[in-house]
């Protein structure tokens, strides 16, 4: 897509759903002699967290701030991760719909109010 526009409720929506997206790849580590498998900790290491509180701050430029930091994060995401993203959150491109699908002349559905 390449074009999105995040407010703060969905840039909120896409961060919590970029955290689960980034803690679904799981590793597999030796403890003890025995493989296991451990889940993802690129989330924390791109502070997806702390954008996370700061989405959901009271303050304003709490917000504000959030919301710069994850647009910066977005861009340099593998377009993979972006797609997961996005559909994990609804949103999707009418362009690349087919002609028959009930949604291909209409726009994702953006709540202003959150």
């Amino acid at each position: 897509m390449g074009n999105e526009e995040f407010d703060t409720g969905t840039a909120l929506d896409a961060a919590t759903a970029l955290h689960r997206v980034l803690a679904a790849r799981t590793h597999r580590r030796k403890v003890m002699g025995q493989e296991v498998l451990v889940p993802g900790q690129l989330g924390e290491a791109l502070h997806i967290p702390r954008i996370m509180r700061r989405l959901q701050s009271k303050q304003q430029r709490q917000r504000e701030q959030g919301l710069e930091e994850f647009q910066e994060l977005w861009p340099t995401l593998s377009p993979a991760t972006r797609e997961k993203v996005l559909d994990r959150i609804g949103w999707y491109d009418p362009k690349s719909l087919n002609w028959e699908d009930k949604r291909s002349n209409r726009r994702p559905a953006v709540d202003p109010d959150r």
